[in-house]
């Protein structure tokens, strides 16, 4: 941790913070130093992004290939009517401006694949999946697994959303101190083994979207990455938080390890991320 050298400007801003016992102006120097990779500029990504400016995180990395549609902004705030047609990472790159000028927006406009994932996720301290995709999902979970990176995953479908943490670390504990759900935890192969064959879940563009609900998954995926910079509170590390608008419920259930996930179990068969194929239902390939 470097010297406190919050401002005056920055004492102000992030007040509410300092004043905190569990933040204070050490935490609010540790958010500002905090570095967050934010793999979709969508639904979910929208409300991440904002929460982390506004909290002060440091530096934000936004990747999406895609470009604002008019039938977006029902749900994707960081987007305006005349941004329609831009790229998504400029759009949110210029609201996070206007918002904190504290904060580093670095642009990614491409889709993640397999030959990108290691040189972006190594420049960040934590990744948040506000992906649409789970070609997207496996390729982030199984990188991260490998090189011990943090990963927030959040999901949507109609009115129901889902939100776990996994912080990749195999010694059983957080390496900035807060606090996981058990020794050996889980990654998302352990809880989704397998991806649903392609066309068998329809997106939102077929089956629609509650505007709202992304709101709400997305802002508590940004206030795990936050906990985990703080390095404070308990993560949902071994723990699925599913929350349903209709019936405006959250239920939390636990999630365990998998000894047999080919990624993280006893005797992994992906060692690499040229072992999977990451299209189709992203099943180990035979190689």
């Amino acid at each position: 941790m470097s010297d406190l050298r919050l401002d005056a400007t920055q004492l102000d801003r992030y007040s509410r913070h300092v004043i905190m016992d569990e933040i204070g102006p050490e935490g609010q120097q540790r958010l500002l130093e905090g570095s967050v990779l934010i793999v979709g500029a969508g639904g979910l990504g929208s409300p991440a992004i904002q929460y982390l400016a506004a909290a002060g995180v440091g530096r934000l990395g936004i990747v999406d290939d895609d470009v604002v549609e008019r039938s977006n902004l029902q749900r994707q705030i960081v987007h305006g009517d005349d941004d329609v047609g831009r790229p998504k990472v400029e759009s949110a790159a210029d609201y996070v401006a206007t918002l904190n000028p504290d904060i580093d927006v670095d642009t990614y406009e491409t889709r993640l694949t397999p030959e990108n994932v290691a040189d972006l996720v190594a420049e960040y301290d934590i990744v948040l999946d506000a992906s649409d995709n789970f070609a997207t999902r496996y390729l982030l979970n199984d990188h991260c697994v490998l090189t011990g990176t943090p990963l927030s995953h959040g999901a949507i479908y109609r009115f129901e959303g889902q939100v776990t943490t996994f912080t990749n670390d195999r010694g059983g504990e957080t390496r900035d101190g807060a606090t996981s759900g058990g020794d050996e935890p889980p990654c998302y192969r352990c809880v989704f083994p397998e991806a649903p064959e392609p066309g068998t879940v329809p997106d939102c563009a077929t089956t629609g979207v509650l505007g709202v609900l992304p709101g709400t998954v997305g802002c508590i995926q940004a206030t795990e990455v936050v906990k985990y910079l703080l390095g404070t509170g308990e993560l949902l590390e071994g723990r699925l938080l599913m929350y349903d608008a209709m019936g405006m419920t959250f239920e939390t259930v636990e999630v365990l390890s998998n000894p047999e996930c080919p990624v993280c179990g006893d005797e992994p068969s992906i060692e690499s991320i040229e072992d999977v194929a990451y299209e189709g239902t992203c099943e180990i390939s035979a190689d």
